[in-house]
């Protein structure tokens, strides 16, 4: 399954589990938990199902024998789960209808717990009842909606799906959704930073397990890349630990952790006065998003824990009243988070001891007791660094969080600062999200900080790789659309304009050769400076040569759009003339439609190169430098003179960005906007008076 198979697939079971907001009085807090344990049936029975065959061979061939198990015990050992037939989907989905299904659900969910410990009193059962509320026949519409899952997804498949949902679900809850959920490009920006290869990771707020999830795709990624190389390495996973107060946000934890076949453990338990794990100087890596400007937790739960007050702990400014002795709570939670973080990393371990935490901005220059937290913090060298988020990034908080950083094997005594506050893509009004590029661009700063050049290169040669991709694939839609462009602008400048577009593709070929040359000459191994500044040297050489093939490819592009335009203003008067209805016909329509396909293809393609452009201008070297308004590696010395202050915006500085446009350049750009604006009003005014004239004979007929 390709990623747009998963994407329509995605969208596809949310449309269908969201219908039950829209068609019934069930809330999504309702409906949530028992269609994320639908999704758990599903993966467990597709899993069971792969493993059927060798589990009913192994399990006849020892029957009767000395070394006879139980059909349930060899499917645990094959799969990880035993579903009797009662808790198979299928048996599910073909009940009759006067059956109860809900009571079916909670039976199967019952005998999956039955043979797997560590998810008993974890899947939903009693959930799918009130589901019947309204209409009796909705859990069976659920069962055959999640059918749509291929029975040959995979557990990565899964996952994916089920953290989609996860999403979905925080989005659609708001505010008390982004208590169990932290977007999942934000998770990815933490994890790609802190880069936990293998080890134990804990989180102490943990809600739903994302980091945990994120983290394995990570080190999954990272053997993919050792393997292309031809390298080494270890097979050892991730053990995570987790711990979250709410009792069902454990159980979307379990269940997550099940689906992603991740090893770990998640517990119910307050973190500032439960410490479940003994995790004192116990963990490789530490992540969570834990929640914001805390003022309630009592001062005597955590002044003697040694987790929260070994840097210091968070006072009142003012003296207790006697009468208030004892009653005492710390004025904010956020530092205790802090300390927490830092007191969990087990001490210089090499390629661990490394954390990353989501907090309020404010935390970054907060004064009194938490500016003495912070200081001594900086002058432990414990902090790497810190990452201004852009605002909108999470469903709880409107305004910019920052990612702390800290590294108990630091190389140096110099602090990262990254604004990345410009650096976002919009997915609705609301809310904004890093793309898959973006987490991987802002990355990068970190990684060359690190002297990770041939990472740099790599993802260089990765965004090469994928533009070139989608330029053959968009040129194999080119010629078709040229033919419906001559088939309509049969005049001589239309013929003109689609040959000439027809000539810029063709320098494709060209490109193509050469980045095959490239890439026979390219050093995959990148072992010395040498060989990574050669590649450097290389890949800037080959970027130049696409630039000009876009900028003939946009103005081609541009120009036809001129003349579609002109044609249809051209036949819009000859209707006018004639006493006829002045729409676009349908020949023009199919035009611009399949235009605008090609412009967001070229972009599409162009947007990989862009990427390139974007890490050359700021890094040319490929090697890290501070780049005004993005970064800057600061020493303590300069810390200082800020007031021991962590707010990136105090470092990086400011840049006012040139858009590279002449004057002549702009004022071309205005009128063709000015022109297309006069041609849409005209457009507007002549539909609103077939309106009226319409509105008029209905009135008077």
């Amino acid at each position: 399954m390709n990623s747009e198979q998963l994407k329509q697939l995605e969208n596809d079971l949310w449309a269908a589990a969201d219908n039950l907001r829209a068609n019934t009085d069930l809330k999504s807090t309702e409906y949530a938990t028992p269609v994320l344990g639908l999704i758990f049936l599903k993966f467990a029975d597709n899993k069971y199902s792969n493993a059927e065959a060798a589990i009913t061979k192994e399990h006849a061939k020892l029957k009767g024998g000395r070394r006879e198990k139980s059909i349930s015990e060899i499917a645990i050992k094959h799969c990880g789960f035993y579903l009797p037939d009662h808790a198979r989907y299928n048996y599910l989905l073909d009940l009759p209808e006067k059956a109860d299904v809900a009571k079916k659900i909670k039976q199967a969910m019952e005998a999956i717990e039955e043979y797997k410990e560590e998810l008993a009193g974890i899947l939903p059962k009693d959930e799918y009842a009130p589901l019947t509320r309204t209409d009796k026949t909705i859990p069976a519409q659920l069962l055959k909606n999640f059918s749509n899952i291929p029975v040959d997804a995979s557990g990565d498949v899964f996952g994916k799906i089920y953290e989609y949902f996860l999403g979905k679900f925080a989005l659609s809850e708001g505010q008390k959704g982004g208590e169990f959920f932290t977007p999942t490009s934000v998770v990815k920006l933490m994890v790609e930073i802190i880069e936990p290869h293998q080890g134990t990771v804990y989180d102490p707020a943990c809600g739903s397990g994302g980091m945990f999830v994120q983290s394995q795709h990570f080190v999954e990624r990272h053997r993919e890349k050792l393997k292309k190389l031809g390298n080494k390495h270890k097979e050892d996973q991730l053990y995570v630990y987790g711990q979250e107060k709410t009792l069902d946000t454990v159980k979307l934890a379990k269940m997550n952790l099940a689906v992603n076949g991740l090893r770990g453990e998640v517990r119910q338990a307050n973190s500032y006065s439960e410490n479940p794990y003994d995790g004192f100087g116990k963990f490789d890596f530490v992540m969570a998003n834990p929640p914001f400007n805390v003022s309630d937790v009592a001062l005597a739960t955590v002044e003697h824990d040694p987790r929260f007050n070994t840097y210091g702990l968070p006072r009142n400014k003012s003296k207790v009243k006697k009468a208030d002795e004892g009653k005492e709570t710390v004025p904010n939670a956020n530092y205790l988070w802090i300390n927490l973080f830092a007191t969990s990393l087990k001490d210089k371990t090499k390629d661990k001891g490394r954390a990353a935490l989501v907090m309020a901005n404010s935390a970054s220059d907060a004064r009194h007791s938490e500016a003495d937290i912070r200081q001594t913090l900086i002058e432990e060298n414990l902090i790497y660094g810190m990452l201004t988020l852009p605002s909108n990034m999470f469903y709880t908080v409107t305004l910019p969080a920052t990612l702390w950083f800290f590294d108990k094997n630091k190389q140096d005594d110099k602090l990262l600062f990254i604004d990345a506050r410009n650096i976002f893509t919009q997915i609705d009004r609301a809310h904004r999200e890093f793309s898959e590029a973006q987490v991987q661009n802002i990355a990068i700063i970190s990684k060359l900080h690190k002297g990770q050049r041939d990472e740099f290169i790599r993802l260089i040669d990765d965004y090469f790789a994928q533009g070139m991709q989608a330029l053959i694939e968009n040129q194999q839609q080119v010629q078709p659309v040229c033919e419906q462009l001559l088939e309509v602008l049969n005049d001589d400048e239309g013929k003109q304009a689609v040959e000439e577009l027809l000539n810029q593709w063709e320098g494709l070929k060209q490109l193509q050769k050469r980045y095959n040359s490239y890439l026979e000459k390219q050093d995959e191994q990148l072992a010395d400076a040498k060989s990574i500044n050669a590649a450097n040297k290389k890949q800037h050489t080959l970027r130049q040569a696409f630039d000009p093939f876009f900028k003939a490819l946009h103005v081609g592009l541009k120009q036809l759009d001129k003349i579609v335009r002109k044609h249809e203003k051209a036949n819009a008067e000859v209707a006018k003339k004639a006493g006829k209805r002045t729409t676009t016909d349908r020949n023009t329509k199919q035009l611009k439609t399949a235009l605008e396909l090609l412009h967001k293809e070229v972009k599409s393609a162009e947007s990989n190169y862009q990427h390139i452009h974007w890490l050359q201008e700021r890094f040319p070297k490929a090697e890290y430098e501070d780049v005004t308004g993005l970064c800057k590696l600061a020493s303590q010395e300069e810390v200082k003179e800020q007031d021991y202050s962590l707010n990136p915006g105090r470092y990086v500085g400011v840049v006012i960005e040139e858009d590279g446009k002449t004057e002549e350049q702009f004022v071309t750009d205005i009128m063709s906007c000015h022109d297309e604006l006069v041609y849409l009003a005209n457009q507007a005014l002549q539909i609103d008076q077939v309106i009226s004239d319409n509105l008029d004979t209905l009135v008077n007929t």
